[in-house]
């Protein structure tokens, strides 16, 4: 996956995560895209979002939950 497309899929969770519930989509995002993210680095993921660079610490964190959780359902959900 390369970088841009990674910055899509955030851009869109970020467009579409429901009220109130934007960091954790953001966290699952980092935890389902782990891999591919570590290739690039959060905050340049972060950049080709184009969502606030603030946001790089809860993708940085859902990147280092993915050694400890996983998911029961594909994320992110029909975007």
């Amino acid at each position: 996956m390369t970088l841009e497309e990674l910055g899509k899929i955030l851009a869109e969770v970020n467009e579409k995560a429901p009220r109130k519930k934007l960091v954790v989509w953001i966290h699952l995002f980092g935890i389902q895209f782990h891999d591919q993210i570590k290739q690039y680095g959060s905050k340049a993921v972060v950049e080709a979002s184009g969502i606030n660079l603030s946001y790089f610490a809860e993708l940085n964190k859902g990147v280092n939950l993915a050694e400890y959780v996983t998911l029961n359902n594909p994320f992110p959900p029909n975007l």
